[in-house]
């Protein structure tokens, strides 16, 4: 691929509204882009279930629980939290409703996000929308009657419920392991879950799985003019291998150019209104499934990155950098500043460091405040010394990294860009 057609590619990442959503001729190219991308949600969800379900004891329809906070060794989701416990499982509900118990958490944060195929959060069940007092809902499927208590709506018959328990971890593991057991789901029995492909699969394998997964899955009706331009290549077909392997090369470069797609304000990347619930800003929906597969509607959490060294989200320098927050941050929830190791194919996880630290957050024991309650966070390589090191939180120790900040039940200024983040500087 020659330069100039790279650079469009860029371009294409940076300012492209949708995929090509107002194009009145696209080529075939074009349109095999657009299937990639489109179906690229569909794909990372049908991975992950694939990569969970293989835990021991994982089933569908069956919450399974993490009982120790994500660390370096936590490979299953890309930018996952070191906030929360996780629980999970991935509905079917071909068959019938789901009956979800949410028993009664008081103060304790909690999320339940279920998320179709598409990666829209249909519902977040959780400390901001029904309180701490719990209860009883039932997950209806497309086209099914809504009986049985509070009944909730869930777009594609498959989907994915990710419940998350606010922990501090150490002597408060017990008491939220304990709040995870009285989360109960009941589901009817699903049949077995096909094998399908992955993202860097063979176009023609690739689009074959997006098919079968859309059969499974169907789109909404409002996506009807994109299925019907990539009709080659999600519907019916047929498709020139030759044509849809140059649209799936140039859709793969669209997503390593993601970072170009972020507008960053003040040193910050602050999260688009429609994260979570995409509508038909179909790349945007893509980027997130590979950059960060679960990310919760803005009203529930925000997630800034840091604009970093190269003024679009990546660190490679070894001194020392530093965060001034102030005392207190407007937001009803909690938040943290997590540190990633970035891999080549533009995922974030975390990083193994002598403290085994992989955030700082207002929950933090033993930081060092200033005289007026604000607070250094000094971030590099190896510990800053002295005073310092209270407030270290360790970057890799060669390689670039990145940085996200989440800001937990944000209010109305920090969601509307009254309140801004200061940058990160270097020292």
């Amino acid at each position: 691929m020659n330069r100039r057609k790279l650079l469009a590619l860029a371009g294409a990442a940076s300012f492209a509204p949708g995929l090509q959503a107002h194009a009145a001729a696209p080529t075939n190219a074009t349109a095999a882009q657009d299937a990639y991308l489109y179906a690229l949600p569909l794909i990372e969800m049908a991975t992950t279930r694939a990569r969970m379900l293989k835990a021991p004891g994982a089933a569908i329809n069956k919450l399974d629980h993490t009982r120790t906070l994500a660390d370096h060794t936590s490979r299953r989701v890309t930018t996952p939290n070191n906030d929360t416990l996780y629980s999970w499982t991935f509905l079917d509900l071909t068959w019938g409703p789901a009956t979800l118990t949410i028993p009664p958490m008081g103060e304790r944060y909690y999320s339940v996000a279920v998320m179709d195929m598409f990666t829209n959060n249909n519902v977040v069940l959780g400390t901001r929308t029904i309180g701490g007092e719990g209860g009883t809902f039932t997950l209806v499927g497309p086209g099914q009657v809504a009986s049985g208590p509070n009944p909730t709506r869930i777009a594609t018959p498959h989907a994915w419920l990710l419940l998350r328990v606010l922990t501090d971890g150490g002597e408060d593991l017990a008491a939220a392991h304990k709040a995870q057991d009285g989360f109960q789901l009941k589901g009817p029995t699903a049949a077995p879950v096909p094998t399908y492909a992955t993202r860097d699969a063979a176009p023609d394998a690739y689009f074959a799985s997006a098919r079968a997964l859309l059969a499974s899955d169907p789109a909404p009706p409002s996506d009807l003019r994109l299925l019907r331009r990539t009709a080659p290549f999600l519907g019916a077909g047929p498709f020139d291998p030759a044509v849809a392997a140059d649209g799936v090369e140039e859709a793969r470069l669209i997503t390593m150019f993601a970072k170009g797609r972020q507008t960053f304000t003040g040193g910050w990347a602050y999260p688009r209104p429609n994260l979570g619930d995409y509508g038909q800003d179909y790349l945007y929906r893509a980027i997130v499934a590979l950059q960060g597969l679960g990310a919760l509607p803005v009203a529930e959490a925000m997630y800034m990155k840091a604009a970093g060294d190269d003024g679009a989200g990546t660190f490679i320098g070894d001194g020392l950098y530093r965060l001034s927050l102030p005392a207190r941050l407007p937001l009803d929830g909690f938040w943290s500043l997590s540190m990633y190791e970035a891999t080549k194919d533009g995922q974030f996880f975390f990083t193994d460091n002598p403290l085994g630290r992989y955030t700082i957050g207002d929950r933090t024991r033993g930081l060092k405040r200033n005289a007026d309650g604000s607070l250094d966070i000094w971030i590099g390589r190896t510990d800053p010394g002295g005073e310092r090191s209270a407030n270290w939180l360790p970057a890799p120790k060669a390689g670039p990294f990145a940085m996200y900040l989440r800001a937990y039940l944000p209010r109305a200024e920090l969601l509307d860009g009254r309140f801004r983040l200061p940058p990160v500087v270097k020292a």
